[in-house]
């Protein structure tokens, strides 16, 4: 049962744990004005399709005659192996497809890719890191009391799609994110940027970085100011149900599903099932269920049954944090320690965070050279 004790948005399952929440007269929280007003922001329907027809018309015509038209960043799990499949079939683009190996994709999420992109004839590209400095990156990370302690690899992988795009000269990246089934996960639980990352490695792990792909604010201005590299996500705008894309994927391709959310990537899926709602008591779940309650894919009431129960077998996680420690190098003393370490957030380190928010206006100008979509990060911070 859920703790009766929590109060609980009337619309969703958002409830009083999560950060900056806040209910109106009728129970319902800001989490879920803040999900109407990114609807309203990225319209499906007729006026989402025309909008999508007017960006993929600009990339047909941009990138004629090219070898490419654009870059997706795959990973094997549902949304980037979709995007694949309508990229090439309904779209009539040509990706590049670009997968980031830190040494952890699952065996199921390397034969989803392999067999999406050569049923489709797309071009994979793979970016292997050494391993001794994912070994370094995700210890210092552990070692720092934060909640997101892979945020690095989210980092990393939007690196080397620019990287990759760049020296393609591709102008275009298409991005599998969807607000409507995963939720706007709080910045207080997620953030992380390449100064934080830069910080917390030299504070608690020794050694440079030389093939750990990251991206700075310059970097990220570069690339998209000067070189004019534009990300899209093009389930903000065209009807897309996870549930039945699974469905058409296993179908065509013999696509396997990897048993939850990010599971298909075993240091995320110890992060997000294990790391933050053990040491932390945050459940990113009570996000991505109350999104697919909102969005018509689950009933309230199922998600409040699922919420009630571990996000998978209790005796697997054990297993699985000894596979993560192994990998990692740490004892279960070191580990002990690094446990009852105090948990901090993503204030107590540098970042970029501060720019954001100081220079909040000029940050916003900035943003809308940078992104030609709006980040839901500024409206996160107005609808909270």
């Amino acid at each position: 049962m859920v703790n009766s004790e929590l109060k609980i948005c009337t619309r969703g399952i958002w409830d009083s744990t999560i950060p900056g929440i806040t209910f109106d007269e009728n129970g319902v929280s800001n989490y879920a004005k803040m999900f109407d007003r990114l609807c309203e922001t990225f319209p499906r329907g007729e006026r989402g399709k025309r909008q999508w027809e007017r960006i993929l018309n600009g990339i047909k015509t941009s990138a004629k005659g090219k070898r490419y038209d654009c870059i997706i960043g795959v990973s094997g799990g549902t949304d980037s192996s979709f995007l694949l499949h309508i990229a090439k079939k309904e779209f009539g683009l040509n990706p590049l497809a670009v997968n980031l190996d830190n040494g952890w994709n699952s065996d199921i999420a390397v034969r989803n890719i392999k067999k999406v992109t050569q049923a489709l004839d797309i071009d994979l590209e793979t970016y292997v890191i050494d391993y001794e400095e994912v070994v370094r990156v995700l210890r210092a990370y552990m070692k720092s009391g934060l909640p997101w302690i892979d945020g690095p690899t989210d980092n990393a992988i939007a690196a080397v799609l620019y990287k990759t795009a760049a020296r393609e000269r591709i102008k275009f990246v298409l991005n599998g994110s969807d607000f409507r089934s995963e939720g706007k996960q709080p910045s207080e639980w997620t953030y992380t940027d390449s100064r934080q990352m830069m910080h917390i490695v030299n504070k608690f792990e020794k050694g440079r970085l030389k093939s750990y792909p990251y991206q700075t604010l310059s970097n990220l201005f570069m690339d998209t100011i000067y070189r004019q590299i534009k990300s899209y996500r093009p389930f903000y705008y065209i009807d897309y149900q996870k549930k039945t894309a699974q469905k058409i994927l296993i179908n065509e391709y013999g696509w396997e599903y990897y048993g939850g959310h990010h599971h298909e990537n075993s240091f995320t899926k110890f992060a997000i099932a294990y790391w933050m709602p053990k040491k932390f008591g945050f459940d990113k779940r009570k996000i991505t269920l109350s999104a697919q309650v909102l969005s018509g894919e689950i009933t309230r009431n199922s998600a409040i049954e699922l919420i009630s129960k571990p996000p998978y077998d209790v005796e697997d996680m054990e297993r699985d944090k000894d596979f993560v420690l192994k990998k990692l190098e740490i004892s279960k003393s070191d580990f002990e320690s690094i446990w009852s370490t105090t948990n901090k957030t993503f204030y107590d380190y540098p970042s970029y965070y501060w720019f954001l928010t100081r220079f909040k206006n000029l940050s916003q100008k900035l943003m809308k050279f940078v992104y030609p979509e709006s980040p839901t990060i500024y409206i996160e911070k107005e609808s909270r």
